[in-house]
């Protein structure tokens, strides 16, 4: 080969680098953060994994903190990541009512925020990635009346409704899909109606004890926020001989492995698997996408499925699935969607 075709050939393949990404020429990759409001359950550890895979995947680096449900702490890591340099920063807020503070800072600093799991308020959230925690609640609440009808012969009984975060969005819309459907079934009573802070496992297990003493082991029904809370209920059931789905009727949401193992050995009859993986790498791709493409709206880089007003603007948002799993559907669902094998779900034979 001359001396001509050689430098030609150098070209190319300088060329052909350059267009993979431009690495070689120390191009950075665009840094985004991930910032949850806890790791408390376990589905946490999924969501910072699936984002992460995703976003690195993509060419991103991703800077990550959690904030143990406090306010404050949250404020001062999100304080932080500004600091950094995100370019985006995807907020689960531990306190929906007043993180919109935390996104006009970050729009004054020409930084974009990506709401993640739950809504907050009043504040300019760029973009919105969620499930529907409305038809979570009222998924629960139909599963329940089915319930009734099977171990009862008629829908008419004691409910309580087991809630997360006071003021939390995600607690309020879930439970408000439950409550559509109690106050809706005249037969129906809700003798509990109580927030949990910081969504504690402990402090559902005393509402439950609280409830078992005072209408003395007659309440039929719970229905919880989430998963956490919902073992709270099912420990608090068993200490008196009623975790059994044939006497009391248990729904969860997260689809954390113990509930999950409580379903199929009959403690728990409901758990609503609000699937991380598609709700992660969704907020990755928008973050990196954001990043990439500054000077574009949302709209013009994600299919939107609608849009909903948090009191300060309206948002774009992206729905993803949600599944009820039931004993007789576990194979089906949690286990055929890899979420955990058979041997996790119900044990080694």
């Amino acid at each position: 080969m001359n001396q001509k075709n050689l430098k030609i050939l150098f070209i190319v393949a300088a060329l052909a680098i350059f267009a993979v990404g431009g690495k070689a020429f120390g191009a950075k990759p665009v840094k985004v953060c991930l910032l949850l409001k806890t790791m408390q359950e376990e589905r946490y550890q999924r969501d910072k994994a699936d984002f992460t895979a995703k976003a690195e995947s993509l060419g991103a680096e991703v800077v990550f903190d959690s904030a143990n449900n406090d306010e404050q702490a949250q404020l001062s890591k999100f304080e932080n990541m500004l600091s950094k340099g995100c370019k985006v920063i995807v907020l689960q807020p531990v306190n929906t009512g007043t993180a919109g503070n935390m996104v006009k800072t970050a729009n004054e600093e020409d930084v974009k925020v990506v709401g993640y799991d739950s809504m907050l308020v009043n504040g300019p959230l760029d973009i919105m990635v969620m499930q529907d925690s409305w038809a979570v609640g009222k998924l629960q609440g139909e599963a329940m009346l089915d319930w009734f009808k099977k171990h009862k012969g008629k829908v008419e009984g004691k409910v309580a409704l087991i809630m997360g975060q006071p003021g939390d969005s995600n607690a309020a819309a879930m439970s408000s899909g439950a409550l559509e459907i109690i106050k809706n079934t005249p037969g129906l009573e809700l003798v509990v109606e109580q927030s949990h802070e910081g969504w504690s496992s402990d402090k559902a297990m005393a509402t439950t004890e609280n409830a078992l003493t005072k209408y003395k082991n007659q309440v039929d029904a719970f229905l919880c926020n989430n998963s956490g809370m919902a073992r709270g209920v099912v420990a608090a059931l068993n200490a008196q001989g009623l975790a059994n789905t044939d006497k009391v009727f248990v729904a969860g949401s997260d689809a954390d492995l113990a509930n999950i193992q409580y379903v199929a050995q009959g403690k728990q009859t409901l758990e609503i698997w609000k699937k991380v993986k598609p709700l992660a790498e969704t907020a990755a791709e928008i973050a990196v996408k954001l990043a990439q493409n500054p000077d574009k709206k949302p709209a013009e880089l994600v299919k939107i499925d609608k849009t909903i007003n948090n009191g300060a603007v309206d948002v774009p948002t992206v729905v993803t699935e949600i599944v009820p799993v039931t004993k007789e559907n576990l194979d089906s669902t949690v286990i055929a969607g890899g979420l955990y094998t058979k041997e996790q779900v119900y044990g080694s034979k």
